[in-house]
């Protein structure tokens, strides 16, 4: 069974349909992505999720191990990769601490 979907309308009076309880509007997101650097290689939520931890930077990125990235909420094994190369390009890498 699919659920219905509702009308919304955000703070900046996009008109949208969801079917779930996500608040984030798909037309202020599409806006909000960065045009380059990391978290623009990144899915919403993914990229929502680090900047809710405050990981904007590919040097914060590297303070974390990725069993402690992939534990939060909105990061998946998808990620990962981009996240990867990202660091790398920069010389850098995930925190090799064991956890």
């Amino acid at each position: 069974m699919t659920a219905s979907k509702n009308l919304r309308i955000c703070n900046k009076g996009h008109k949208y349909y969801k079917s779930s309880d996500c608040p984030n509007c798909p037309k202020c997101e599409v806006e909000r992505k960065p045009g380059s650097g990391f978290l623009s290689k990144l899915s919403a939520p993914a990229r929502r999720a680090l900047e809710h931890h405050g990981i904007t930077t590919l040097d914060k990125l590297s303070t974390y191990s990725e069993k402690e990235i992939l534990q939060i909420h909105g990061i998946g094994p998808a990620s990962l990769p981009a996240l990867r190369a990202s660091l790398e390009e920069k010389g850098l890498s995930f925190n090799k601490r064991l956890s």
